[in-house]
């Protein structure tokens, strides 16, 4: 398995947007709102890749996974839009996606990971916990009263 970046001489932006949809499908019955990965298009996922630093992980010339991310100073990277291939989980995807995130982080001076899920995938939450991330905050999307997302943080 290896990492290649994704910026704008990546070449498999189809497959990467493919790859997104597939690792978020099973979380659209349970969420609400629905993820804004469902809004994500081939322009967009491009114009993202743009702004953010990006880094997938392939095999054998298959994408199987991504993670996106982004610096807000002064102190955190914020990843996002952490995809792995439903047949791809639990075999190191994304701990490899988590190492180039950490290595990203570092090199941006920054000593702390910040992640949003949604309050419902409990699932993921203690994923995250495994990987050393703690909740911090909940949060709730405009519109809703109840809180739809918890905050997560890694300090490396």
């Amino acid at each position: 398995m290896k990492l290649l970046p994704i910026d704008q001489s990546f070449g498999d932006w189809d497959a990467l947007l493919e790859l997104i949809l597939a690792s978020f499908a099973y979380m659209q019955p349970r969420i609400d709102p629905p993820s804004s990965a469902l809004l994500l298009t081939l322009p967009s996922l491009r114009q993202k890749a743009g702004v953010e630093m990006a880094y997938a992980a392939a095999d054998s010339g298959r994408l199987l996974g991504c993670v996106f991310c982004k610096p807000e100073p002064p102190d955190c990277l914020y990843i996002g839009k952490l995809a792995v291939a439903p047949d791809a989980q639990g075999k190191g995807v994304g701990r490899l996606l988590l190492q180039a995130a950490e290595a990203y982080a570092a090199e941006c001076e920054l000593p702390c990971l910040r992640l949003e899920t949604r309050i419902e995938l409990t699932e993921n939450h203690r994923v995250f916990v495994k990987w050393g991330f703690v909740q911090t905050a909940q949060g709730c999307h405009p519109g809703f009263t109840r809180p739809t997302f918890v905050e997560m943080r890694k300090l490396l």
